[in-house]
């Protein structure tokens, strides 16, 4: 794993955090989600932005004030439509937090590759993060595809791999971690770290967390609301805490 510069994901407020994949329904929503709160827990005021023209799950999220950008047109996507998304990044204050959906994932990183946008973002000083889920159990094997093709096709050391175990635990079928697969092996030199969301107790954690997503409640929101009990305020807390301290030991570049 890489080292940590004591700085955090969040250090600079001219960050881009770009969370792609192509499966969807992996988890994509609940890392923008945890990420955005984590820089505003840091006092940086995250700008959010949802791309997903099916299910626009982080625009829900009422406290993140996410911008719903409109990417379809007579039943495609268009994707002149993120030109002004890239030139806010360029050159507006952040960070930004974009979270794409399975349907904008191939126009959108298709795009990205095609225009240079990296080099771009670069060239105004930004920092690029692509957070890329991979998640246990069925969707296993495509979602390291995912991960392999977009390694292939970032030329950076930009990756922030996420192992989502709620689905189960990324494992081979003989028991090898991720770090001993194929898809993390040949693409090690494009992973700046790899961070995990553990698989609690789903009858008490994991109850807690579905709830609070399906009623679109950030951690916050949810330890104050009457809608949650003690108990369960306290395990959201936990996971909370957890999560924002493997994110405190990202590495950045």
């Amino acid at each position: 794993m890489a080292k940590n510069s004591g700085n955090g994901t969040g250090a600079g407020t001219a960050d881009v955090h770009l969370i792609i994949q192509g499966k969807g329904g992996i988890g994509k929503t609940a890392v923008a989600n945890i990420l955005a709160q984590y820089l505003n827990s840091k006092g940086k005021q995250a700008k959010c932005y949802d791309t997903d023209p099916v299910n626009a799950s982080l625009y829900r999220f009422k406290a993140l004030n996410a911008n719903k950008l409109e990417v379809m047109e007579e039943g495609q996507v268009k994707e002149m439509a993120f030109d002004g998304l890239v030139e806010t990044m360029c050159l507006g204050e952040g960070p930004f937090v974009i979270d794409t959906g399975a349907t904008t994932f191939i126009p959108l990183w298709t795009y990205v590759v095609q225009n240079r946008i990296l080099d771009l973002l670069e060239q105004h000083a930004r920092r690029v993060f692509i957070h890329v889920v991979i998640a246990g159990g069925q969707s296993q094997l495509d979602t390291l595809q995912g991960l392999a093709d977009i390694a292939q096709s970032t030329g950076k050391k930009n990756i922030v791999v996420w192992l989502n175990e709620f689905f189960g635990k990324v494992r081979t079928p003989d028991g090898k971690p991720f770090e001993e697969m194929r898809a993390y092996l040949e693409n090690v030199e494009k992973v700046l770290d790899v961070l995990v969301i553990p698989d609690r107790n789903r009858n008490t954690f994991g109850e807690d967390m579905k709830r609070m997503l399906e009623n679109s409640l950030t951690f916050d929101e949810a330890v104050r609301s009457e809608k949650f009990g003690l108990v369960s305020k306290q395990r959201l807390s936990i996971v909370r805490q957890d999560l924002f301290e493997r994110l405190d030991r990202v590495a950045v570049m």
